[in-house]
């Protein structure tokens, strides 16, 4: 049995708008490149020596209508001027035979400074916790981020974040952002 585990990942994002939900999620699906795969949605672990690679060249390595593992974030909202977030948070540990994790976030008033930031913060909890680092809970992003850095054992942390402002008329706005793990 031939075990399947992504040795790359490519993070993109994308917004779409349209007079039907389902029509506007195609149009971010578009926006962010992915529209012509099968995505399957997987849970939140960052593969052991996976490497972040960029859209473009991680879509080169796929063909359309193929199945592609992802995590994904989505918000939608048809409500004018309402401001919606998706964000995929990662963080990732030196130790390369480790595993890491992504997190994904979907929020309601959040810029994309504020959504992004919680992602990663997620994401670096929940790595922190499995790798034993100490870390205050309730403490701000800044102290933990700061306490991680001191324990040596996460190397790095990000997101990718969409943002966007439900449309005036009343539209169907989507955001979506994706993790594309890729063999």
């Amino acid at each position: 049995m031939r075990l399947y585990v992504p040795e790359k990942i490519c993070l993109t994002k994308g917004v779409g708008r349209h007079s039907e939900r389902l029509a506007s999620f195609e149009m971010a699906l578009r926006n962010a490149q992915i529209a012509s795969y099968n995505l399957v949605s997987v849970s939140s672990i960052y593969p052991p020596g996976c490497k972040i690679i960029s859209t473009s060249q991680g879509l080169k390595q796929v063909k359309s209508g193929q199945i592609l593992h992802a995590v994904i974030s989505k918000n939608a909202t048809n409500e004018p001027n309402r401001l919606i977030a998706a964000s995929i948070g990662l963080a990732i540990p030196k130790d390369k035979t480790l595993y890491g994790y992504l997190s994904e976030h979907h929020s309601y008033g959040e810029t994309v400074e504020k959504a992004g930031d919680y992602a990663e913060d997620v994401a670096a909890e929940m790595l922190a916790t499995i790798l034993g680092v100490e870390f205050n809970a309730d403490g701000s992003w800044d102290e933990k981020r700061q306490q991680w850095k001191i324990s040596g054992k996460i190397v790095k942390t990000k997101n990718i974040t969409q943002s966007a402002r439900g449309d005036k008329t009343g539209l169907w706005t989507t955001v979506i952002a994706a993790a594309i793990l890729l063999p």
